[in-house]
């Protein structure tokens, strides 16, 4: 079984992620959309609400399941029995920044690969970062992210 995580901290998760998992789908048997907990990150959205976003945007999908973890993306491929990593790339940037995690995670995660997508023309403006500044200062985000959780997103 092709097993592939796709971590992040979906915070919130814009239609470029869902593009992105929508795009694997036809790759693997499964895709777990992880939500990674870093202690020393601030988050908009407590883990709850992150979770049950990642819930509602995918429920329609047997393929993919919602996980969340701890400490090493690597560790918890291993727990899940994941081979793969699925990262998007939005510009050369990301590819730099994704280049050197894929290499590093390769090495301590025994083989782990990591299948890059390149983000669609149409989404590759959108991270989470400045959906967040739009939330922020109380801007229209339906744009950037997916209709099921439209309500769910405002403060």
């Amino acid at each position: 079984m092709k097993i592939a995580v796709f971590p992040g901290s979906f915070d919130p998760i814009t239609k470029g992620h869902v593009d992105l998992v929508n795009r694997a789908i036809p790759l693997f048997d499964k895709i777990i959309v992880a939500v990674g907990i870093n202690s020393q990150k601030k988050y908009l959205f407590s883990l709850e609400q992150r979770l049950e976003m990642l819930e509602k945007v995918f429920a329609n999908d047997k393929t993919v399941h919602i996980g969340q973890f701890e400490g090493l993306t690597v560790n918890y491929c291993k727990d899940e029995g994941a081979r793969y990593l699925l990262r998007g790339l939005r510009n050369a940037s990301d590819f730099d920044y994704e280049k050197t995690i894929s290499q590093l995670n390769h090495i301590i995660g025994d083989d782990l690969e990591t299948v890059f997508l390149i983000s669609q023309p149409e989404y590759s403006h959108i991270s989470s970062t400045i959906v967040r500044e739009i939330i922020k200062g109380k801007g229209n985000i339906e744009p950037f992210i997916p209709v099921e959780i439209i309500g769910q997103v405002e403060l």
